[in-house]
């Protein structure tokens, strides 16, 4: 069994209250939980208005689709054009750890 991790730190674009706050990081963690099925919520920065970290987890028994799932999630947030990816940071964990 393998876990990986991603962890998302946003800079969000025009942006002046937390309700629009919202209205930007929901979509994104709704299509990241639609398209594949990873567990992804916000975790970080909720009483910051321009910021925020998204967190995400996803569990496979190849390292490979693993990896290749993760890299289409880092795609689909950094294409996003009403937010900046200031940093991703990425663990995979394995059977070893």
């Amino acid at each position: 069994m393998f876990v990986g991790t991603l962890s998302f730190d946003l800079l969000l674009g025009d942006v002046h209250s937390l309700k629009e706050k919202r209205s930007v990081v929901r979509p994104i963690v709704a299509e990241l939980q639609r398209k594949y099925a990873v567990a992804v919520a916000e975790v970080g920065g909720q009483n910051l208005h321009r910021r925020a970290e998204i967190g995400l987890a996803a569990v496979s028994g190849d390292p490979g689709h693993l990896t290749d799932v993760l890299d289409r999630c880092e795609r689909l947030v950094a294409a996003r054009p009403e937010v900046e990816l200031l940093s991703v940071r990425r663990r995979l964990h394995g059977d070893d750890d």
